[in-house]
């Protein structure tokens, strides 16, 4: 990679410089904290219904071992790369570390558009990605937990927990091989919600917080604000939904097909509905069409 690309690795690494800094930790000490510990990158085949055959590429880092298992989701998208999975895995780190949580940082992707393929493809795909790690010891209840992200649900963890299960059959807590299970196959209740609670949690102590507020010139607490939110996937959904359930206005939501503007606000459940029956959240009622999602970051 030259000097010119955009690293988003190098760029962790750069902030991970810049706060060691402060410390007084040995130089190799600090290097060995940065490092990805394990990194394993693939290639597969799997058959198309169509009976074509498609070749799929995909990774899972473990960046720290200080702590076992490591810990952290698996995202299907086109734009996965191996360089964004290393900061991913070593951004996991860093966040179990700072509220002490007993996990090093791991993450799994794998490159496909996973709107460009059917469920039972889908299925192939993830049942194959699973087996890959579980023969390089890339997952298990102690070693290395996925769980969902971008892409990916109860319904994928589901797959890999039972391909986990009918490779290890015995092993008694096999089910802590992955998290994010529906709550029928033993999945934990708040689950699907909470990164979405998260994100609520955390603007709304910004939004109480009468410095910040005052530099912005708003004034404090949550109700009353005008949101946008950029995604209605499960993070962004559970956000808007929040949000409005404690009193701020959504007036924006973007999704990859477009965005949507509604200055009176936009019920989230309505939109979520209608994209649900329609395909997408474009020509909601009394909404103005966005013609670029990024435009809604730009609204008042």
């Amino acid at each position: 990679m030259s000097d010119k690309q955009y690293s988003f690795f190098g760029a962790v690494e750069k902030s991970f410089d810049k706060a060691a800094k402060f410390t007084k930790w040995d130089p190799g000490i600090l290097e060995q904290i940065k490092a990805c510990n394990a990194i394993y990158s693939m290639r597969f085949p799997v058959k198309r219904d169509d009976g074509s055959i498609d070749v799929i590429e995909a990774y899972r880092v473990q960046h720290s071992h200080h702590k076992t298992p490591c810990k952290g989701g698996i995202r299907f998208a086109e734009a996965v790369n191996q360089d964004e999975v290393m900061a991913l895995a070593a951004l996991m780190t860093y966040k179990c570390a700072i509220v002490n949580v007993p996990f090093g940082g791991g993450k799994g992707g794998i490159k496909i558009n996973p709107r460009g393929y059917s469920a039972f493809e889908l299925e192939k795909i993830t049942r194959r990605y699973t087996s890959e790690l579980i023969k390089k010891k890339f997952i298990g209840p102690g070693t290395d937990v996925p769980a969902p992200d971008y892409g990916t649900g109860e319904r994928e963890m589901a797959w890999i927990l039972d391909t986990y299960t009918t490779m290890h059959p015995g092993e008694i807590d096999a089910a802590g091989c992955v998290t994010g299970k529906p709550v029928s196959q033993g999945g934990v209740r708040g689950r699907r919600e909470a990164t979405g609670l998260g994100v609520f949690f955390g603007l709304r102590e910004v939004c109480n917080m009468p410095d910040i507020m005052e530099r912005l010139g708003l004034t404090t607490g949550v109700e009353g604000k005008r949101i946008v939110v950029q995604g209605l996937g499960n993070v962004g959904y559970h956000s808007a939904k929040f949000f409005q359930d404690a009193g701020a206005l959504i007036v924006g939501l973007a999704e990859f097909e477009g965005a949507i503007y509604d200055p009176a606000g936009l019920d989230v459940d309505e939109v979520f509905n209608h994209r649900k029956t329609t395909g997408s959240i474009l020509n909601f009622r009394n909404a103005t069409n966005l013609a670029l999602n990024t435009d809604a970051l730009e609204l008042d």
